[in-house]
């Protein structure tokens, strides 16, 4: 890698161990990059050079009758989902954004969609890993198997830890049977704290089990093509007798219309080009609280849209962004939320301002990443702190 290079792109482990190992030598800081597809979340990595391992994709092993794969790094979920659905399965992960997304990015951020409801975020989905530190040391995590308790849980401390202990090259994942019938309904309702609190509650109460549950507002609804009001969209998974028993219950709490397959793609793909992206969260039971505050911080936003995952207690609120500064009340709302905050997407000269204090857990990230990354060369600054 020259001191004048870019991008060094690597397409297999042994590369990408020389390009580490070179970059610690000479102190360069890194952006590791696959599908390039969150280079526009404004996030501040402090790297000029990028470390791309697009390259290092396909898939190395599948074992339909053990229901897991393994793939590498820059392998997209639209090629997984190709491959699996040949053998009627799938890997339930649906990040937010384009399915031309790469696996390794998937994991690498902890990224998670509507099937969370039901499947649980990467963390539930990944049985193993392979990455290579920033001291140049290959690793490799959990196992090819289902059932694997072996060695510290290092799978877990990597998904979500957005590159900074090490480039993730491989992944196994666990996949899942697909459904004999799929089917999606939309429920009209009223976005009311009160009523959205009755309506889980009843939700939770009812036999039903549904694959995903998103409540959206009005103008998330019209560019759905739903209609200009709040809804519920249910997404019923399973074999004809349990998904017909499931509606029946459905429809026993309110009035369903059927609504068409790709409303959760999308979904996945609402986001304007320009756009803050910010993840509020509580527990489950305070789901109406937290979408209360979501609603009212957008209120005055021309443009926002606004979903929740009401079984899971986590708000999405994004918020156009053409011009930077009318973010700054949004963003003072966002600071006084009482549950979790989570930064997704800003314009670069507003991060992190909306993050909250948490010194003893960068203390403890700070030691992890010593141990794996002591130069902190890889994706440094990505976490919204100051290297």
């Amino acid at each position: 890698m020259s001191a004048a290079s870019e991008i060094v792109a690597v397409a297999n482990t042994a590369e990408l161990r020389d390009a580490l190992l070179d970059a610690a030598a000479r102190a360069v800081p890194l952006r590791i990059t696959a599908g390039e597809h969150w280079l526009d979340a404004g996030r501040p990595v402090c790297a000029d050079h990028r470390l791309s391992v697009a390259a290092l994709d396909g898939i190395t092993e599948y074992t339909p009758g053990d229901l897991t794969l393994t793939a590498r790094a820059g392998t997209s979920l639209a090629e997984i989902a190709r491959v699996t659905a040949t053998e009627r399965q799938w890997l339930a992960l649906d990040p937010f954004g384009p399915s031309t997304g790469s696996i390794g990015a998937t994991i690498a951020t902890g990224s998670a969609g509507p099937l969370a409801h039901a499947f649980g975020t990467p963390r539930d989905n990944v049985l193993g890993l392979e990455a290579v530190t920033g001291t140049g040391a290959v690793v490799r995590a959990g196992g090819r198997v289902v059932k694997n308790v072996a060695g510290f849980d290092l799978t877990r401390l990597f998904t979500g830890s957005w590159g900074t202990l090490g480039v993730i090259t491989e992944v196994t994942v666990r996949l899942r049977a697909l459904p004999e019938v799929d089917e999606s309904y939309v429920m009209p309702v009223d976005d009311g704290v009160e009523l959205v609190s009755a309506l889980a509650t009843r939700l939770s109460a009812a036999a039903v089990a549904p694959l995903a549950l998103e409540l959206v507002n009005g103008a998330l609804a019209s560019r759905l093509a739903l209609g200009r009001a709040p809804c519920l969209l249910v997404r019923l998974g399973g074999n004809a007798e349990s998904v017909r028993a499931q509606r029946a219950a459905l429809e026993e709490v309110a009035p369903i219309a059927p609504s068409p397959a790709a409303v959760w793609s999308a979904l996945r793909e609402c986001e304007p080009a320009r756009a803050a992206v910010i993840r509020l969260s509580m527990r489950p039971s305070r789901i109406a609280e937290a979408w209360s505050f979501a609603r009212v911080a957008t209120a005055a936003i021309e443009g926002a849209l606004v979903h929740a995952s009401i079984g899971r207690g986590v708000v999405r609120c994004i918020v156009p962004c053409d011009d930077a500064a009318e973010l700054d009340p949004f963003l003072a709302s966002v600071r006084t939320f009482a549950g979790t905050r989570i930064v997704e997407r800003l314009p670069a000269n507003r991060w992190p301002a909306p993050a909250t204090s948490t010194a003893p857990r960068e203390r403890l990230s700070r030691g992890i990443q010593d141990r794996f990354d002591p130069m902190h060369l890889l994706n440094p600054g990505i976490m919204g702190e100051h290297p």
